[in-house]
């Protein structure tokens, strides 16, 4: 498979919250790191595809999980999502020192994200 899904992501209106629910029923680690806006939480599983814990960036949206799937070109696959109908919700943008990241909604509603790390 090319582009498997590596990272998952919990965009939560209560971060507290959300971190103390996970913490008590599943056997994650879960590992604070500061960011430019705040704390992002690292959610270490051990085997399998690990993930996120971030304070929602939409005033008001509710709490949802969103895949980001693996690609080799960021800027390109957003391009060619946006020729296949695909709305480009945060275009190309660079974390930190991780690689690049951009978020999609495809013609049916649902959103995606692609993720090009920076290390292999």
């Amino acid at each position: 498979m090319g582009n498997p899904f590596v990272h998952v992501e919990l965009n939560t209106t209560d971060v507290g919250k959300a971190k103390n629910f996970y913490s008590k029923l599943f056997d994650w680690e879960l590992e604070d790191m500061p960011m430019e806006n705040g704390t992002y939480t690292m959610i270490k599983v051990g085997k399998g595809t690990g993930g996120g814990l971030i304070k929602h960036p939409v005033p008001g949206a509710p709490s949802s999980w969103l895949a980001y799937v693996r690609v080799d070109d960021v800027a390109a696959a957003t391009k060619k999502a946006k020729s296949l109908g695909a709305i480009v919700m945060k275009d190309v943008t660079e974390v930190m020192d991780a690689g690049w990241l951009s978020i999609i909604v495809d013609p049916t509603g649902a959103a995606i994200g692609l993720w090009k790390p920076k290390a292999e």
